[in-house]
């Protein structure tokens, strides 16, 4: 398959959906107030979907690994915080469990396309 703009890659697809559920749950009336653990949980998420469109953007399949695999430490760097979520009361388990999947989908579609541009040759066609 031929990507030719990031929006069409499903990684950024399930980035952009957590992005948009973890901003949501956020503005929360506890979670809320905890401005800075708030601000923290919503930049892991939103990072992930940054870093996917400005690897894409980048004219090289190294560099553009090199923001998959920064986008995919973000993807850990928020299931971390959803843990934190979870023991602080701001989430109940079952939320968690739907968040932190989302987060690991989106891991493993990095992984899969970290493998693909490093061990293929990429058919990734650039804008």
């Amino acid at each position: 398959m031929t990507y030719r703009r990031f929006e069409e890659l499903p990684a950024w697809q399930t980035a952009r959906k957590l992005v948009r559920d973890v901003c949501r749950f956020a503005e929360k009336d506890d979670f809320r107030r905890n401005w800075g653990f708030r601000d923290q949980i919503q930049k892991a998420a939103i990072s992930t979907m940054a870093n996917i469109a400005e690897g894409f953007s980048r004219r090289s399949d190294r560099e553009f690994v090199q923001f998959l695999f920064t986008a995919k430490a973000s993807a850990a760097e928020l299931q971390s915080h959803l843990y934190a979520a979870l023991d602080l009361g701001y989430l109940d388990e079952a939320t968690f469990r739907g968040y932190y999947s989302q987060a690991d989908l989106l891991a493993r579609q990095l992984s899969g396309l970290i493998s693909y541009l490093t061990g293929h040759r990429s058919r990734i066609v650039r804008g």
